[in-house]
């Protein structure tokens, strides 16, 4: 497909995609358009074997200032449909929160500026969040009279209880990249200057490991949302030996064995 919202870089022989939203604009807001096309990206990556690992930024001042408002309320006053918002959520956010929650590669989000309302959660239901000290954080869907949607009420009290993700939700208060950090919400932030650098070499790294290891690791951790103790352990017996069955763990015992650094296939 021919993608209009964004670029894409390609890295180590396509094996990292390191997507960029490009309508700095907008301060890169989400409209249907670009909901779509991140979509059937991540789906084609998903589906790619080459695929090892995604990056999801942005161009310009912000990462994603959330919904396109003007979209929305041409949409609402141009259709004659009480539940076209419910539509919206439906049809566009929520495939989008599918395919990256559920993606069998890494998904990781470097948000280079403002993440407000739907940008903010576009980052953090990513695997996990780097941030550059000068970027922060919003759950600003109060300040326009609505919920956190993009898996906002699921990942929120998730990620930093109920107390806090009920202050955020409620206040729309920003948080700066440091305090979202210390607070569990992302994983790491940098120095603007070495946010790049720092970045990159954490999206090799990722890029060169054990690929199907991560993927089932993942579905791991998003099963242990819904699943008791018993029925996890069960998980972790079925998954551990679909990670033994790997050429990667051939690879990893052998290397271990033979004092040499693992060289990694993803496969």
């Amino acid at each position: 497909m021919n993608y209009t919202q964004f670029d894409i870089e390609n890295k180590l022989d396509g094996s990292l995609k390191i997507v960029y939203l490009n309508q700095p604009e907008s301060f890169n807001a989400l409209n249907r358009q670009m909901l779509k096309e991140l979509t059937l990206l991540m789906k084609e990556c998903n589906d790619d074997p080459t695929v090892r690992c995604i990056a999801l930024s942005a161009r310009g001042e912000a990462f994603c200032a959330g919904q396109n408002l003007k979209e929305a309320f041409h949409i609402t006053k141009e259709i004659e449909d009480d539940r076209i918002v419910q539509r919206m959520v439906i049809d566009y956010y929520n495939p989008l929160v599918t395919a990256i929650v559920k993606n069998k590669k890494p998904v990781i989000s470097l948000v280079n500026g403002a993440a407000v309302g739907a940008g903010a959660m576009l980052a953090l239901i990513c695997d996990f969040t780097l941030a550059k000290k000068s970027a922060y954080f919003s759950q600003a869907f109060v300040n326009i009279g609505l919920i956190p949607d993009t898996a906002g009420t699921y990942f929120l009290p998730k990620l930093l209880g109920r107390q806090l993700a009920n202050y955020l939700a409620f206040t729309g208060k920003k948080l700066s990249a440091t305090e979202a950090w210390q607070k569990g919400l992302i994983a790491e932030v940098f120095e603007d200057e070495d946010f790049e650098t720092k970045s990159m070499e954490i999206l090799i790294h990722l890029a060169q490991q054990p690929t199907k290891a991560i993927s089932l690791t993942k579905k791991a951790f998003n099963l242990s949302y819904v699943n008791s103790l018993t029925e996890q352990l069960d998980v972790e017996g079925i998954y551990q030996q679909r990670a033994a069955e790997t050429l990667d763990f051939q690879e990893g015992v052998a290397a271990f064995l033979e004092k040499r650094k693992p060289n990694y296939q993803g496969k």
